[in-house]
């Protein structure tokens, strides 16, 4: 197994030098642009989630089931869940 950067952290004699590897500074979460997410697309990947979470991982076909789905309101789509859920 080799080494990577992640393990040592950056090389900063290397800084600066073609194909020279560093760490990033990790993000600040104040300077984060909001995106809102719809409400639809959070049922839809909630929906994706708790398939997965019970053992029935979607299938490509399944896409038009789950946008239908993920179009009811979000009491249906918890009922939907909770019935997942009790598959564990």
């Amino acid at each position: 197994m080799t080494a990577t950067a992640f393990e040592y952290g950056p090389n900063p004699s290397a800084a600066g030098q073609p194909g020279s590897d560093y760490l990033l500074a990790p993000p600040d979460p104040a300077t984060r642009v909001g995106s809102p997410i719809d409400p639809r697309d959070r049922r839809r990947l909630d929906l994706h989630a708790a398939l997965t979470a019970a053992g029935i991982p979607p299938r490509p076909e399944d896409r038009e089931a789950i946008e239908h789905l993920s179009a009811l309101s979000a009491g249906v789509n918890s009922t939907i869940q909770r019935w997942l859920r009790h598959t564990l």
